[in-house]
């Protein structure tokens, strides 16, 4: 008679964190991203606690970007090309997508500047080509 051997879970190879755990994690996790729809809804709905920053290129910026994004491209963060962006305002960056770091590279920089931020998960290709949200060509 033989036995069925259960293959190993990939999944469960490390254990679940604890509730509690996982809920601080979450929580957390949110205090540094947000995502194409939320903002997206915000500026839809009048919401304007936020700047939505665009830390691409000026030659991207100027293909497509998300309506209402200013242009500060990540290489160029720095004190005086800053010193217009209001202190106590959010600021939302993004670049192209999830396979770019351009707009964690200007989170952290932003942030050492002593800004606050949050990282739009997804990019442009998620708010232009996945959620077919309204773009603006040009600077």
């Amino acid at each position: 008679m033989s036995t069925l051997t259960m293959p190993s879970s990939q999944v469960l190879a490390t254990p679940a964190a604890a509730c509690d755990d996982a809920q601080a994690f979450f929580q957390q996790k949110l205090r540094f991203e947000t995502d194409p729809a939320d903002v997206y809804t915000d500026m839809k709905n009048g919401v304007d606690d936020f700047i939505l920053l665009d830390v691409r290129s000026p030659e991207a910026y100027a293909k497509s970007h998300a309506i209402g994004a200013l242009n500060l491209p990540s290489a160029t963060i720095d004190a005086t090309t800053t010193v217009d962006l209001p202190p106590g305002k959010l600021l939302v960056v993004y670049c192209w997508g999830p396979g770019c770091n351009g707009a964690t590279k200007a989170a952290m920089k932003l942030s050492a500047l002593g800004f606050a931020v949050k990282e739009m998960i997804g990019g442009i290709e998620y708010w232009e080509d996945r959620e077919r949200y309204p773009i603006e060509r040009g600077v």
